[in-house]
């Protein structure tokens, strides 16, 4: 559920004086309170753009008291009377280009008053001083921000920056990030990209700075704080690796370690599928309390419940695969869902494939017979499920299906280049179904306009699995189950109910 919030984050010129000179109205006009997203109309703002955010706070577990500096640098889209952040805490100034600016609050909005025209192509610096506590927020009786017995969790989707710095809520405007966070002693803070350091403060505080060097959307965006093993190390490709694992994971510690320690292995392995891999560190993060496994950009987010019976890899692989599709290439509408999920979920059968433990042309096979024509499974339809059902099964499983149809109608090296080019072309960018679908084309040599059409957009069971002739389906046995099966199913299941 998307907060509805948005406002346009307005921008300056590089002179302040030339940007305030004359009246705010003229040839200015407010920046549009949302992206224009068909499932979250008012999410985003329009009139700007965001380059880099420094997020600079402090929070005191024992009351969850949120307070600090977000500093936002941008660039006008248009000449700017004023601009919104998408922002739920209590704000106490804003600064526009060094300048006070005025500013209300309502609904998930912070709309503020340069007192000046920002005029288009200008750069533009907001400075917002903030302090609250985040898990008082919520929007429809919804909390994004989850406090832990020893500190709180900032993470979900599609929603989570509102609830910790303001920002210009939409993947299609990513930004770079420094997160810089004090907390008590003993209490640690686990954020996106690099560690760049920690530092001792003289109240008996600890200063944790991360860095994001690559364009980051907001909702892969996180900071997990309280008492964690941190586990540092070095990927085989020499990247920065920082594992952290919640105290007190009891019976879950073992099997949680033993599968989120080899995220670099399984990168690897989805490097020689997906392209390089996109980012300058590596990761994960497990907890309690979340409910879901999220794809936060360099450090993916795992809840305890995935491990439960076991290792499980196939929750790694999946997370992992989103840095390709999801985060270095984000959705360029809630809609185009299908690319984030469809394509996760069939990296695991890849990784299926990859441990012997079922093929992908198995898992299509299982898949497809598992659900029968007269279930609701076939009703969603992953090429535009619609809001309500943004992160059902059917966008998962009927997703990883349309994938291997594409596959068995192209072949493995036009499927494979059109993954590689994908992810290279749209690299830290955003991009729609209909690109995809154009690109398929473009690198198979083939119209595929109907095979995306039965699989995304229509509903109702396809006459075939993918791969499958159809006198040969009808007369051969049923598909024995892939070992990976049952691990993989509860695993999308665990990722459709964690979301809103």
């Amino acid at each position: 559920m998307s907060i509805r919030a948005k406002i346009t984050v307005g921008a300056a010129t590089a002179c302040a004086l030339a940007l305030l000179a004359g009246p705010a109205g003229a040839a200015a006009a407010p920046g549009a309170p949302g992206i224009g997203d068909p499932y979250y109309p008012n999410s985003g703002n329009g009139g700007y753009d965001v380059s880099h955010y420094d997020i600079r706070l402090n929070y005191q577990p024992s009351n969850d008291t949120l307070s600090g500096t977000t500093t936002i640098l941008a660039k006008a889209t248009q000449d700017l009377s004023r601009f919104n952040l998408d922002f739920l805490l209590k704000v106490r100034t804003v600064r526009v280009n060094n300048r006070v600016a005025s500013f209300t609050q309502d609904g998930g909005e912070l709309v503020v008053d340069p007192r000046g025209t920002l005029a288009k192509g200008g750069d533009v610096t907001v400075v917002v001083t903030y302090d609250d506590k985040p898990s008082t927020k919520s929007v429809d009786g919804y909390t994004a921000w989850k406090r832990t017995p020893t500190g709180a969790l900032a993470i979900d989707e599609p929603d989570i920056a509102p609830w910790w710095y303001p920002s210009n809520n939409h993947p299609t405007d990513k930004a770079t990030f420094d997160v810089s966070v004090a907390v008590p002693d003993g209490v640690e803070v686990i954020s996106n990209g690099r560690l760049t350091g920690t530092t001792k403060q003289i109240n008996g505080w600890t200063r944790w700075n991360w860095r994001s060097t690559k364009p980051q959307n907001t909702y892969s965006t996180f900071v997990s704080i309280g008492q964690f093993e941190v586990r540092q190390s070095t990927s085989p490709s020499g990247l920065p690796v920082v594992n952290a694992y919640a105290e007190g994971l009891g019976e879950f510690e073992g099997a949680a370690k033993a599968s989120v320690e080899r995220t670099s292995e399984v990168i690897d392995f989805e490097d020689d599928f997906f392209g390089p891999y996109p980012f300058e560190a590596q990761g994960g993060v497990v907890t309690g309390g979340i409910g879901f496994a999220l794809e936060n950009q360099t450090r993916p987010n795992y809840d305890t419940a995935f491990f439960r019976r076991g290792t499980n890899t196939y929750v790694v692989a999946h997370e992992l695969a989103h840095q390709w599709f999801g985060d270095s290439v984000s959705v360029h509408g809630w809609k185009d869902i299908w690319l984030n999920e469809g394509f996760a979920s069939y990296a695991e059968w890849l990784w299926s494939e990859h441990v012997g433990e079922g093929t992908a042309q198995e898992n299509s096979d299982f898949t497809y017979e598992s659900y029968p024509a007269d279930s609701d499974f076939w009703d969603v339809l992953p090429g535009d499920p619609g809001a309500a059902n943004q992160f059902d099964g059917a966008v998962y499983d009927r997703g990883a299906l349309t994938l291997h149809a594409l596959r068995s109608a192209v072949g493995d090296d036009a499927f494979f280049t059109t993954l590689r080019k994908w992810t290279k072309q749209h690299e830290y960018g955003d991009a729609s179904i209909d690109q995809f679908t154009a690109l398929a084309e473009e690198v198979s040599g083939k119209q595929l306009d109907d095979l995306f059409t039965t699989w995304l957009f229509t509903k109702g069971k396809p006459a075939t699995a993918p791969g499958a002739d159809a006198a040969v389906a009808a007369r051969k046995a049923p598909t024995a189950e892939p070992k990976s099966r049952q691990k993989i199913k509860e695993t999308h299941e665990l990722l459709a109910a964690g979301e809103r």
